[in-house]
């Protein structure tokens, strides 16, 4: 699975794991990421795609079509 969300480019942050005791340890703060398939009309195909639930949320206010064309206009997907 990808290590970022493909809408919105969230990535996992960094930082510290802090113990009873204030030992401090290096972690890393994952994101949630769903693999999720829609359909687009415009492609009459289905598209498979790694998102955050905010990028499920994005897609939902904007419309898959409109997410899928900005993302094909940065390159950051090919049709």
């Amino acid at each position: 699975m990808s290590n970022h969300c493909q809408v919105l480019g969230s990535r996992a942050g960094k930082g510290n794991t802090v113990s009873h005791s204030h030992r401090k340890t290096r972690r890393r703060f994952e994101p949630n990421l769903q693999r999720k398939r829609y359909f687009v009309p415009s492609l009459g195909r289905r598209v498979t795609l790694t998102l955050t639930p905010r990028g499920i949320k994005t897609i939902d206010k904007y419309g898959i079509d409109a997410v899928i064309a900005r993302l094909v206009a940065n390159g950051k997907i090919r049709v």
